[in-house]
C-alpha cells in the first residue's frame, strides 16, 4: 500500500506505513477524499462517511491510525492507477473514450484535405460545452499530486514526525521542469523545422521533434541529421497520422511492428500517437523507452479523459511523459487566443507542485505573425522561469533518463546524515517534507515551498 507514496518521494520506507481496508466495495465509483480530492475506484463506506449533495461519498472521516500505521478506506495504488491510466472514463459518459469512432477516423483521414477554416468550425462544434465537464479539472488537474501529498501528510501525523527526508524531484535542485516538443504533421511543417530550431537556439532551448514516418511527407536522412547535429531530438509520431492506430487491437499490433522498426532506424527513444489517441493497456507493445500521448486533462482533445498528474509515471517498462499544457492548435484555432494567459496559468500550477510543464507546438501552425509572436513570447517566458525560478528547461530524453535514474535511487542514514545511493546520485538532492500549520511544506536546497 505504500508504493505510490514511496515511488513519488523516494523516502525511507520506515516513515510510510499505510494499510487499506480489507473490505472494499465490489464496484468502482467516484468518491471524495476530503473536500477537494475526487477519486475513482473501490472503497469501503462506513457509517462515518458523508454524502456530498446526495451523491458522492466523502470517506475522509473513515481514516484511522493504529500504532503509527495509517488505515485508509481504499487502495491508494489502485486509485492512482485508475486516474493515471484513465480507467475512470469507462464510468463517465460525459468524458467518453471514443478513440475508435468511425466518424473521427473518417475526419482524420480527410483532415489534410480540409481547409483550416472548415476544420476550425468542425472542432468548435465537436467541443461544444467542453467547459461544462467537471472532471478532470480544467485547465490543469492535480488530483494525483493532491492525493499523494494528503497521504504523505497523514502518514507523518500517524508516525508522530514533523519532517521526512526524500529525494528531490528534479536534478540539481531544480524547482520544476519543462520540455518543448514539436509534432511535425505536414511537408510545410517539416520545411519550417530549420527556422524553428533557429528560434529555439536563440533562447537556449533544445526540443524534441516528433516525425510521422509514413505517407505524410518525405523524411530524407539529411533532415534527421540536421535535427540531431543541432542538439535536438527525434521521436516517432504514429505511423501515418490517419487517426486509426488504436481503432482495434489487430490493426495496432500490425502497425506497431512498423512503428518500432522506424524507431530503431531513426534512433528514436520516444513515441507519440497522432491526435493523442491512446490505449495504455496496449502501450507495452511499443519498443520505446517513453511515450508522450496522454494529456493531463483532455477536454479539448479528440479523445477525452486525462491522467490527472503533472509528473512522469511508469506504465510497465514504458515511462509516460504527460502533456500538461494546451496544444498550440487548440489555443489558436479552437479557443481563439494568442496570449500567454492560459499557458502561464498552467505553468504556475505545475510550478506550485514542482512538476513538469510539457508543451506541444506544431511547426505547421507557426507561419502566421500572431502565432509566431506568441511562440516567441512563450520561449521568453520559459527563459524567465529558468533564470528567476530555477526551472529545468530540458528535453524529453533527459526527463526519461532522470526519472529512470531517480526511480532506482534510495535514501539511507549513514555517517550521521541522510545519503542518496544509486547511479546519478551526484545530481540528486536530499529534501524534506515538513508539516507547518497542518500543511505540507517542501524544503529543498535552501528553498521552502508550501503545498
Amino acid at each position: 500500500m505504500n508504493s505510490p507514496v514511496l515511488d513519488r518521494y523516494r523516502c525511507p520506507e520506515e516513515f510510510i506505513r499505510i494499510r487499506s481496508s480489507e473490505s472494499l466495495s465490489e464496484v468502482s465509483r467516484f468518491f471524495h477524499f476530503g473536500s477537494d480530492i475526487l477519486c475513482y475506484g473501490r472503497s469501503s463506506f462506513k457509517s462515518s462517511s458523508t454524502s456530498r449533495n446526495g451523491s458522492t461519498v466523502d470517506v475522509f472521516a473513515d481514516i484511522k491510525v493504529d500504532r503509527g500505521e495509517l488505515l485508509v478506506p481504499f487502495d491508494p495504488g489502485r486509485i492512482i492507477d485508475n486516474l493515471r491510466l484513465e480507467r475512470y472514463t469507462a464510468q463517465s459518459s460525459e468524458l467518453g473514450f471514443g478513440a475508435a469512432s468511425l466518424t473521427k477516423g473518417l475526419y482524420y483521414f480527410l483532415r489534410p484535405l480540409l481547409p483550416l477554416a472548415l476544420r476550425r468550425h468542425l472542432h468548435k462544434a465537436y467541443f461544444y460545452r467542453w467547459d461544462k465537464i467537471a472532471f478532470p479539472r480544467w485547465p490543469l488537474d492535480l488530483t494525483v499530486e493532491d492525493l499523494l501529498e494528503a497521504l504523505l501528510l497523514l502518514s507523518m501525523e500517524a508516525a508522530g514526525v514533523d519532517a521526512i527526508p526524500f529525494i528531490w524531484f528534479w536534478p540539481d535542485g531544480a524547482d520544476s521542469a519543462a520540455i518543448m516538443t514539436h509534432d511535425v504533421e505536414t511537408s510545410s511543417g517539416r520545411d519550417f523545422c530549420s527556422e524553428l530550431m533557429n528560434i529555439n537556439d536563440s533562447f537556449g532551448i533544445s526540443s524534441s521533434f516528433q516525425i510521422v514516418p509514413e505517407s505524410r511527407y518525405a523524411v530524407p536522412p539529411e533532415f534527421l541529421d540536421e535535427i540531431r547535429n543541432r542538439g535536438h531530438e527525434i521521436n516517432i509520431q504514429d505511423l501515418n497520422h490517419d487517426g486509426l492506430l488504436f481503432r482495434d487491437r489487430a490493426r495496432f499490433e500490425e502497425r506497431v511492428k512498423l512503428i518500432n522498426g522506424y524507431g530503431h532506424a531513426f534512433g528514436a527513444r520516444g513515441f507519440r500517437s497522432a491526435v493523442l489517441y491512446r490505449n495504455l493497456n496496449w502501450i507495452h507493445l511499443i519498443d520505446f523507452e517513453f511515450d508522450m500521448s496522454v494529456p493531463n486533462v483532455g477536454h479539448l482533445e479528440a479523445q477525452r479523459g486525462g491522467c490527472c498528474t503533472v509528473f512522469p509515471y511508469f506504465v510497465g517498462k514504458v515511462l509516460e511523459i504527460p502533456v500538461t499544457t494546451t496544444q498550440d492548435y487548440t489555443l489558436f484555432h479552437v479557443l481563439g487566443q494568442y496570449t500567454l494567459d492560459l499557458w502561464q496559468t498552467q505553468v504556475a500550477a505545475v510550478r506550485q507542485k514542482h512538476g513538469l510543464a510539457s508543451f506541444i507546438v506544431h511547426p505547421d501552425y507557426l507561419s502566421g505573425t500572431r502565432s509566431l509572436g506568441t511562440y516567441h513570447a512563450l520561449l521568453n517566458f520559459l527563459q524567465q522561469c529558468r533564470s528567476e525560478h530555477g526551472m529545468w528547461l530540458t528535453t524529453a530524453n533527459a526527463v526519461n533518463d532522470w526519472w529512470r535514474l531517480r526511480s532506482q535511487m534510495s535514501l539511507v542514514f549513514q555517517d550521521g546524515a541522510w545519503q542518496i545511493l544509486g547511479s546519478g546520485k551526484e545530481r540528486a538532492k536530499v529534501a524534506y517534507a515538513r508539516t507547518s500549520g497542518g500543511k505540507l511544506v517542501y524544503d529543498h536546497g535552501g528553498v521552502t515551498a508550501r503545498q
